[in-house]
C-alpha cells in the first residue's frame, strides 16, 4: 500500500525503498536495482540503460510534487505524467521535459496529444525563461493534473500549460535518460474531484 500522510495527500517515495514502483528498461538483461536506488533518503538514478520506474498505481486530478537534482552534471530526464500501458520505451504520455535549460517543456509522446502540439513536432516549448537552479542544488516541481488540463511549474514560476490533453489518467513515471540525477519529496495531493471518489 503506498504511504499515505493524510487523506488527501499520497507520498509515492517513503525515503526508504522504492516499494510500490515497477520497472523498464531499453535491456531488460540489466538488473534495475543497479540503475534505480535510495542513497541516503533520496532516489538515485543512473541514466543508463534508458528506461523509467513508474507508480504501480494509475492516478487522475492531483496535484505531483518533485524535487530533483543533478548530482555532478546537468544533463536530461524527465518526468512522464498519464502514462499508458502497455510498458513501453515510448510510452504513450505527456512528459515534462528536466532536460538542463529546457524544463517545463512538455514531449507528446506515442499519439499523446494537447491543444497547443503544433503539426508535427511533439515538443510544447515552456512559456518563460529557465527557472532552473545550478547543478548540485534541488530543483522542485509541481504539477497539476486536473480535468483535461496540466500545469507546470518549476521553482515557483508557471512554465507551461497543456489544454485539451487526449487522456486524463495513467502512471507517473521517473525517466532514466544517460546520467545521473536524483529525487526526493515524491508525493501528490489529490484535488477534489479525486476526493469524491
Amino acid at each position: 500500500m503506498t504511504a499515505r500522510t493524510d487523506k488527501n495527500t499520497i507520498r509515492l517515495f517513503n525515503g526508504k525503498d522504492l516499494a510500490n514502483w515497477v520497472f523498464h528498461l531499453k535491456d531488460p538483461s540489466v538488473d534495475p536495482s543497479i540503475v534505480f536506488q535510495v542513497q541516503n533518503g533520496v532516489i538515485h538514478i543512473k541514466g543508463d540503460p534508458f528506461g523509467y520506474m513508474r507508480t504501480a498505481d494509475p492516478y487522475s486530478e492531483y496535484i505531483l510534487h518533485v524535487e530533483y537534482r543533478w548530482p555532478s552534471e546537468a544533463t536530461n530526464s524527465g518526468i512522464f505524467i498519464h502514462a499508458l500501458p502497455p510498458d513501453s520505451i515510448w510510452l504513450k504520455t505527456f512528459e515534462c521535459q528536466l532536460k538542463a535549460g529546457n524544463a517545463g517543456d512538455f514531449v507528446c509522446m506515442s499519439g499523446a496529444t494537447m491543444n497547443e502540439k503544433k503539426d508535427k513536432s511533439i515538443v510544447v516549448a515552456k512559456m518563460a525563461a529557465s527557472s532552473e537552479k545550478p547543478v548540485g542544488e534541488w530543483n522542485t516541481v509541481e504539477i497539476t493534473c486536473k480535468s483535461n488540463t496540466i500545469e507546470v511549474s518549476v521553482n515557483g514560476v508557471l512554465q507551461n500549460k497543456a489544454t485539451g490533453i487526449s487522456h486524463s489518467k495513467g502512471h507517473i513515471c521517473l525517466q532514466s535518460e544517460g546520467k545521473d540525477i536524483e529525487f526526493r519529496n515524491v508525493y501528490l495531493t489529490k484535488l477534489p474531484q479525486a476526493r469524491r471518489k
